[in-house]
């Protein structure tokens, strides 16, 4: 199945990067295809035109994944309900009708996720001389602010702060499977878009 996929991201972003592989972890046999928009104000405004090359490209399903927080932090709270309707429109005025592109908002940002195994994230800030024990958050999605969350855990076990680019990556490969981040709703739903399968949430 060849799969599509919209990121808000660069290139070499994070979330590009740990969503590739949790496909390939939900289906081995996948083919992706992902476009980069840079940054969340892009993505809602290009992605119209972004879904309609991977439709020509031969998608089968198309994925619109972004974060509901954007890197920076502003003081009025994102709202997906507008994200939404502005994706819709940029969808819209490139005429895509097509039924299988599906928008998945990550709550708040794809740190949330990670937060899910613990164990995952022990492996990635132990040492050799200096073991750690990290616990699962049961309900990573109501961590606020989880990027920072993380970021408190790597300065105070690594003494160096988290880098989304090159850490993210490195979490989500020490993952056994998948089981812990159907703590995720969000998650669940991009689990489902992307195979659909249904799955029970924890």
């Amino acid at each position: 199945m060849k799969v599509g996929m919209i990121f808000e991201c660069g290139p070499d972003g994070a979330d590009k990067k740990v969503c590739e592989h949790l496909a390939r972890m939900l289906q081995k046999d996948i083919e992706i295809l992902s476009l980069t928009l840079d940054n969340k104000q892009n993505l809602v405004s290009e992605c119209g035109n972004a879904a309609v090359q991977l439709l020509k490209d031969g998608c089968e399903r198309i994925l619109i994944i972004w974060d509901l927080y954007p890197a920076w932090r502003e003081k009025k709270a994102p709202c997906r309900k507008e994200d939404r309707a502005a994706i819709m429109e940029s969808l819209a005025q490139a005429e895509v009708t097509s039924s299988q592109i599906y928008l998945v908002c990550i709550h708040e940002e794809l740190e949330a996720w990670l937060l899910a195994d613990g164990r995952a994230i022990s492996l990635v800030v132990s040492k050799p001389t200096h073991q750690v024990k990290i616990k699962d958050k049961k309900n990573p999605e109501r961590v606020k602010n989880p990027k920072k969350y993380l970021n408190k855990i790597f300065k105070e076990n690594l003494g160096c702060p988290y880098l989304d680019r090159q850490h993210a990556k490195m979490i989500v490969e020490k993952l056994e499977n998948l089981t812990k981040l159907q703590y995720c709703p969000t998650f669940v739903r991009f689990a489902e878009k992307l195979t659909g399968i249904n799955i029970e949430p924890k």
